[in-house]
């Protein structure tokens, strides 16, 4: 699959690459795995110099040896001499960068705390006795956030605040994946567009894993995850366990019981049989993976908040693979499928809302988005819209068939909220439905 979208982040990396020849830059950019992070520095500096060092799970002098024959190839430097020590070559790129401006790229930065925990505050004293005068445009990435965060965002730590801007890489808009299926699949319909956000939450990697295989039907993407080989079996485990470290299993099983449709904290706790608010504020805050919700307007700390797994291809994950472990153990790869579109209109009805809801904060026509329920769980608006510049606020009911959509019962849930809000008053109010055939 072809490079795809990304326009806003390269200008900035391009950017960010022209301001180190006048002052130091270092720029952090975390996304979750899977997401596109290198592909995205290295499309963006293509056709230009750079020194890439990935961090891999080897002895530091080991380490070293791969790095000074990156600096040999695309520095000319034949006398650099043997460094056994990471800070010895990172000091010998500064210095040279108060000569010419230089690029240096680290990949998979956090496994510098596997390889040598001192690496990070040697950096620290390298960069702040030589930023002043340095042309370095120095470029870190991580996958795992919660190290990525404790690096950069604790105070205790040595590179605390060094960095001079952050770069976070999101999923495919809904817009970018209408795209790679016009491309590679011009005759798509609706619900393979639904399918293929559906499964890969727009994970560049998953995405084209999907195009790569020629999987662009709903069927297809079926046929492609469901058999012994896939990349989506153990995929969810390959990338939160270590994560995750030894608790793996309380956030796996909150993360389930989420997916199932269990949302509120005491519903996670009765399945769970456990006290669960120390992990709920980790796997929102550190790992940043669920989101809490609240409905529209109301106070910010109240019982009536829902918890959401925001990446939609995890939902999948826990909602069918994790779920049904059992039958992955046994190879029951067909009985999986059959789970999976006996199920397929609930849980794609689901995704349809937050995929309306991406491609409402993609059209940058609102000014706050959200949804709305009451405490008694009897009255519940899927989006809200709210323009408060220009005084207008659209109402939405989402479902998967048009036919579907219940015009009034969505004109008395309005009356509802704005009874028990209080808000938009002197608004142009109006109420849309959404389905299938607006994507």
């Amino acid at each position: 699959m072809r490079f795809f979208d990304r326009k806003h982040e390269i200008k900035q990396l391009q950017d960010i690459r022209q301001n180190s020849e006048l002052n130091a830059q270092f720029t952090i950019i975390t996304g979750r795995r899977r997401i596109g992070k290198t592909s995205l520095v290295l499309k963006a500096y293509e056709g230009t110099t750079f020194l890439y060092f990935f961090v891999s799970r080897k002895a530091e002098a080991e380490l070293c040896n791969d790095f000074q024959e990156e600096m040999k190839e695309k520095l000319g430097l034949f006398s650099v001499g043997k460094a056994n020590k990471f800070s010895e070559l990172f000091n010998i790129v500064m210095q040279i960068s108060k000569e010419k401006p230089i690029t240096l790229f680290i990949d998979e930065f956090q496994d510098f705390s596997r390889v040598n925990k001192s690496i990070f505050s040697e950096m620290q004293r390298i960069w702040d006795l030589n930023k002043t005068d340095a042309k370095i445009n120095l470029i870190v990435c991580g996958s795992f956030n919660s190290m990525m965060n404790t690096i950069f965002k604790n105070e205790k730590e040595p590179l605390f605040g060094r960095q001079t801007g952050e770069l976070y890489v999101k999923p495919f808009a809904p817009s970018t994946l209408k795209e790679i299926l016009s491309e590679y699949k011009p005759n798509y319909s609706k619900d393979d567009l639904l399918a293929l956000y559906a499964f890969t939450g727009g994970v560049a990697k998953y995405v084209e894993y999907m195009v790569d295989n020629k999987a662009l039907g709903k069927d297809q993407m079926l046929d492609l995850i469901c058999k012994r080989d896939s990349l989506f079996i153990n995929e969810g485990k390959s990338t939160l366990i270590e994560e995750f470290g030894k608790d793996y299993g309380v956030y796996f099983s909150i993360l389930s019981a989420i997916a199932a449709g269990y949302t509120r904290r005491s519903e996670i706790e009765d399945l769970v049989a456990k006290e669960i608010g120390g992990y709920l504020t980790k796997l929102e805050d550190e790992y940043g993976i669920i989101k809490k919700k609240q409905p529209l307007f109301e106070r910010v700390k109240t019982s009536n908040a829902r918890y959401q797994l925001f990446d939609s291809f995890f939902i999948f994950w826990f909602r069918f693979i994790f779920k049904y472990n059992y039958m992955v153990e046994i190879e029951a790869f067909d009985k999986l499928r059959t789970i999976i579109e006996r199920d397929y209109d609930m849980f794609s009805g689901l995704a349809l809302e937050r995929y309306f809801t991406e491609m409402l904060i993609e059209s940058k026509q609102y000014t706050r988005i959200g949804g709305w329920w009451d405490r008694k769980g009897e009255n519940e608006i899927d989006i809200i819209a709210e323009n408060e510049l220009e005084n207008r606020a659209t109402f939405f009911e989402v479902k998967r068939q048009k036919r579907r959509i219940e015009t009034n019962t969505l004109d008395t849930k309005k009356d509802t909220f704005l009874a028990t809000t209080k808000r938009f008053k002197g608004y142009a109010i109006c109420c849309k439905g959404l389905s299938l055939e607006d994507m």
